[in-house]
């Protein structure tokens, strides 16, 4: 249960219901809840003041949840956004992360579900850092969580940010996906489109050719290797 400081999340969600069950659950682990049933009037909020979690549906009036992301994301780079929607397929999930969240759960989900990936998101964006470090022309930051290539700032989301920092931890070595879900995701289980997503991502922002990797490699069959020198093909 969070004890501390008491973390603040905001939460968009248009059926009431939901919203009020949603923000109950959250105050009783321990949270500060503000919560907003359109987009327009999360986004005004978000404007004021920048919570420690965003949580918001995809299916949004005024402002759907797909905008309302990306206007978040363009304000607070690393704000941990958890996306909820009931769309569940494959495709409606990669789209969702695409638009700019960390995270995502389908609806009818589990309300101890939820609680443990906020509390895990929080944990995560909380951690006392570590010394700054570089790998090759990667260098971190963790005092505030940026990262830069050849001395270039790469703007990162808050899970973009703690794959790469990972990566850049474990160099030459082959980590799969069901490693990445458990150590940068914190799932036991998952899907494992979300971590194509999220490497598909990154590469856009690392990599001087997304579509020929250099440093970020794939290992067919087995998942994805750091290499700080780069491999020319």
């Amino acid at each position: 249960m969070v004890t501390a400081s008491r973390p603040r999340v905001l939460v968009v969600e248009d059926d009431r219901t939901v919203l009020t069950v949603v923000g109950d659950y959250l105050r009783q682990a321990g949270y500060r809840v503000a919560g907003h049933t359109d987009g327009g009037s999360a986004l005004a909020a978000l404007r004021e003041r920048i919570p420690d979690v965003l949580i918001l549906d995809r299916m949004l009036p005024v402002l759907s949840g797909d905008e309302l992301c990306r206007e978040a994301r363009a304000m607070a780079q690393h704000l941990p956004i958890l996306m909820l929607t009931a769309l569940d397929r494959v495709d409606d999930r990669i789209e969702g992360l695409e638009h700019g969240a960390d995270d995502y759960l389908t609806k009818p989900f589990a309300l101890r579900e939820l609680v443990l990936r906020v509390d895990a998101m929080v944990r995560r964006a909380s951690a006392a850092p570590a010394a700054a470090f570089g790998v090759g022309p990667f260098g971190v930051d963790p005092v505030r969580r940026r990262v830069s290539v050849d001395g270039r700032e790469v703007p990162l989301t808050a899970r973009e940010y703690e794959l790469l920092v990972y990566l850049l931890q474990n160099p030459g070595r082959t980590v799969t996906r069901d490693e990445i879900m458990r150590e940068v995701l914190g799932w036991s289980h998952g899907d494992p489109s979300t971590v194509t997503v999220h490497i598909r991502r990154l590469r856009e922002k690392i990599e001087p050719e997304p579509h020929d990797p250099r440093h970020l490699l794939t290992v067919w069959g087995e998942g994805y290797r750091f290499t700080a020198k780069g491999v020319r093909r």
